[in-house]
């Protein structure tokens, strides 16, 4: 029986693509699943309404591409993420889906524009930063370029947090964002999977290797998973996420009964803390656990579900890494390759060499650091108490591991001890990054730069082993999300130009609108979108300089630098109230992590200076500094096009890549940057003369500590840097920022005290550029035009020539 004959024939009635037709879609999804009428639907119902009525096209589109895909029963790709900031989802899946004209005229008899309905729309609190983004923008292009896939995370009940300003500084919130529930996802309470902590090991009767785990603590993964479509595809993958649930037992009736409501229910509450927020508190030894639970829990729930749906359609396990790939995004999942281990070997009975042949075929690793304290380590003891099998499994593949090492470079007891899996110096840790290179069929950084920097630097002796493991895949951006969704004004000119939106999939058409840079009519168009956009964000005078400093907090991504450049500013217009300035709004949005202070100091000094400033009539008009709160995908979608000028300055050497200056170069944004991350690849595509190059470069950056960096000699010859430092010393702008002025002068980890007067120099080039319209017009034309490499579509097929090994299988369209 035929697809078609089969839903026929269990009485499945086919989607209609009229606006009739959706609109009594719609309005049964208000009557039958809302229980309520047009009458009384209050603006969430509409929402909730429309989001099934969506989700209804998307699910069978879903069903057909189920169908082809199990009948190909190709190599499947999952993507094992502790992040996906996937972003609002209601008007990607109407773009996606075609049903953008049908759903605003589905809501017209309910009083309700499309609008107000997208603005209920809330983002899943799935992620952070850049990690998650790139996750979401992975699994958007895998379905785009119809791959097999499935990518894997927690359900977090609360995300990260959502920031406030209180005072000037952060403060943090707990961010519900699924309160009202989230019509976007199916629960799947029916698959179930039961993860286990604590106990110990048993010896297994005639077996050198296997063992027979007892766990001390049981919890339940709960899935439930959100459609992911391809766009101008049939395609739809899918996310699962896993919900820690206490089982049925953990509600003790009788401690209930007796009045000891808390004592009742505490086995549930601590099971279902593993999911209640993304990377919890590490700062005490019970946060530490509980983040390694998290990771532990996420592998667990997904490499059974992987294992389940293997054995769909195949029975021999030496096929499962010809049907598997599992991408480790970044050490957050490593703990994976033991616990497949430890399924192949104590459940499935398989003998140690044929299990680990299939795990290291069946893992691939990406790397997203170079920073020492972002290269996960764990320590023996809490590894031993909450994972005891996983820890003896892991003692062994070091074992062998080592032999490997010796067999290699026998006799270099310093370059074993390096690569051990086990770190001996001090505390014994588990090195997660090294047993993710062990462990995998293939290590990948994600800038050129930084697949370098790993092979010469960070893991220079994994490199030297097995130089052949090694590759770079630099990262990219969805042009649906970042353009078309963004930005529908620039999409609209791209579109015009180009005749048609078939870029959306090539973006490597773009390149065609390098013809269109030098003609007059064009970048009069291309200006006023931008004005356009500045006076939406309405941050500031839609006709200044829109400098833009969006990413996480941290230190070595130098908001520090930006900052005494704005306070260098701030004195150069007191000095000469009458010069010719160049008005300009400085933006700085992003969190800092809860513990982090030192980040949550800048943050608080930013907002001093941007009060300072606010408040002096003299520079007001010239200078403003805006810092917009609880920065997430969504706020960047109304930042990023309004950008004039990009600001990635973090030391070289220390960015893997970033992807933010990737989103704020494609919407033509010029970027002032070092030599770091893909920030190298962006300017050689650009073109030299389109992006503004300072500072050191990597090299330098780590010649300058070798030979002896002293951040004092830049603060005493340089009497713009010493007049910055010493107002924030003096208590200039509110009484704060001592914190960061004396953690520049006393070690300035970052060397922005060595970058700060070719930034400033850099910076009067961006003026002079900026006053010459013409030009200024025609390099953003030509940012945009040449960024078209920095696709994720291209990331993915990439990964999938290279390192996945795996091909489309399309999904054939309805008639």
């Amino acid at each position: 029986m035929g697809r078609m004959d089969l839903r026929q024939g269990i009485g499945l009635r086919r989607l209609g693509s009229t606006a009739d037709d959706f609109q009594q879609d719609l309005l049964s999804s208000l009557y039958y699943r809302k229980g309520t009428t047009v009458e009384s639907a209050s603006a969430r119902d509409a929402y909730e309404a429309l989001a099934l009525t969506v989700r209804d096209r998307l699910a069978d589109r879903r069903a057909r591409t189920a169908a082809a895909q199990f009948a190909h029963n190709p190599r499947w790709v999952y993507y094992l993420s502790a992040e996906y900031l996937l972003g609002a989802q209601l008007e990607q899946n109407l773009l996606y889906s075609g049903t953008g004209d049908l759903a605003a005229q589905a809501l017209k008899p309910l009083g309700r524009s499309l609008e107000e309905i997208e603005d209920l729309d809330v983002e899943p609190g799935l992620g952070n930063g850049g990690l998650g983004r790139l996750a979401a923008c992975l699994i958007d292009s895998m379905a785009t370029r119809d791959i097999p896939a499935v990518g894997y995370g927690i359900r977090y009940d609360f995300g990260i947090f959502k920031q406030s300003l209180e005072d000037g500084g952060q403060a943090e919130r707990a961010d519900d964002w699924a309160f009202h529930g989230n019509p976007w996802e199916f629960p799947a309470p029916d698959d179930r999977q039961t993860v286990g902590f604590y106990g110990h090991t048993e010896p297994v009767p005639g077996s050198p290797v296997r063992k027979r785990w007892v766990p001390g603590e049981t919890v339940l993964g709960e899935p439930s998973h959100m459609l992911v479509p391809g766009y101008n595809t049939e395609t739809v993958n899918i996310v699962r996420l896993w919900r820690a649930r206490g089982s049925e037992a953990s509600f003790d009736l009788s401690r209930f009964s007796a009045g000891q409501y808390a004592e009742a229910v505490q086995e549930a509450v601590r099971a279902e803390n593993i999911s209640k927020v993304l990377y919890p508190d590490d700062s005490t030894e019970l946060g530490r656990e509980l983040r390694l639970k998290q990771q532990y829990f996420l592998c667990s729930c997904s490499l059974r579900d992987i294992i389940r749906r293997f054995r769909l359609r195949n029975e021999n396990w030496d096929d499962f890494a010809d049907k598997t790939i599992i991408q480790l995004n970044d050490t957050h999942p490593t703990v994976a390759i033991p616990e497949l281990m430890r399924l192949l070997v104590d459940e499935y009975e398989l003998d140690w060499d044929r299990a680990w042949s299939i795990t290291r075929r069946t893992f691939a690793y990406t790397c997203h650091t170079l920073l020492p304290e972002a290269l996960e380590t764990w320590p023996v003891h809490m590894f031993e108490r909450l994972l005891p099998r996983h820890l003896e499994i892991i003692y062994l593949i070091n074992m062998h591991f080592l032999r490997e090492v010796e067999a290699h470079f026998p006799g270099d007891a310093d370059r074993i001890r390096r690569m051990s899996i086990i770190g001996e110096n001090g505390e014994r840790r588990v090195r997660m990054a090294h047993l993710a290179v062990v462990g995998t069929e293939a290590v990948n950084g994600v800038a050129e730069l930084h697949s370098k920097l790993l092979r010469e630097t960070v893991l220079q002796d994994f490199a030297d082993l097995w130089p052949a493991k090694f590759q770079n895949v630099t990262n990219g951006i969805s042009p649906r999300r970042f353009i078309r969704l963004a930005n529908p004004r620039l999409s609209e000119v791209i579109s015009d130009g180009l005749g048609g939106d078939g870029w959306l999939n090539d973006l490597d058409r773009l390149a065609e609108l390098e013809s269109l840079a030098d003609d007059p009519a064009f970048r009069e168009r291309w200006r006023s979108v931008k004005r356009a956009n500045k006076v939406d964000l309405a941050a500031g005078d839609p006709d200044s300089l829109t400098d833009v400093m969006i990413k996480r907090f941290h230190e070595y991504k130098r908001q520090q630098l930006k900052l005494l450049h704005v306070i260098t500013m701030y004195h150069r217009i007191r000095e000469n109230p009458n010069g010719d300035w160049i008005p300009r709004t400085v933006l700085f949005a992003g969190k800092a992590a809860p513990a982090y202070h030192a980040a949550k100091h800048i943050i608080r000094l930013i907002n001093a200076v941007a009060a300072t400033i606010a408040a002096d009539p003299v520079v007001a008009p010239h200078l403003r500094v805006v810092f917009a709160e609880n920065y997430n995908v969504t706020l960047a979608e109304r930042i990023i096009p309004a950008a004039d000028l990009s600001e990635q300055i973090s030391l070289a050497g220390k960015e893997a890549s970033g992807t933010g200056n990737m989103k704020l170069a494609l919407n033509g944004a010029l970027t002032i940057g070092t030599l770091d991350g893909a920030n190298i690849e962006i300017r050689a595509h650009v073109g030299e003369e389109n992006f503004f190059l300072f500072g050191l470069d990597a090299f330098q950056a780590a010649e300058a500590r070798i030979n002896g960096y002293h951040p004092r000699e830049h603060y005493e010859r340089d009497a713009e840097l010493r007049a910055a430092l010493d107002a924030i010393n003096a208590g200039a702008f509110g009484g704060v920022g001592r914190e960061v002025a004396e953690s520049l002068l006393g070690w300035d980890e970052y060397l922005t005290l060595a970058d700060y007067r070719s930034y400033l120099d850099c910076q009067e080039e961006v003026e002079r550029a900026w006053r010459d319209r013409d030009r200024w017009t025609r390099m953003s034309i030509l940012n945009t035009a040449r960024c078209g490499f920095f696709s994720a579509d291209r990331t993915v097929a990439d990964y999938a020539a290279r390192i996945w090994r795996v091909a489309p299988v399309p999904v054939p369209r309805e008639d």
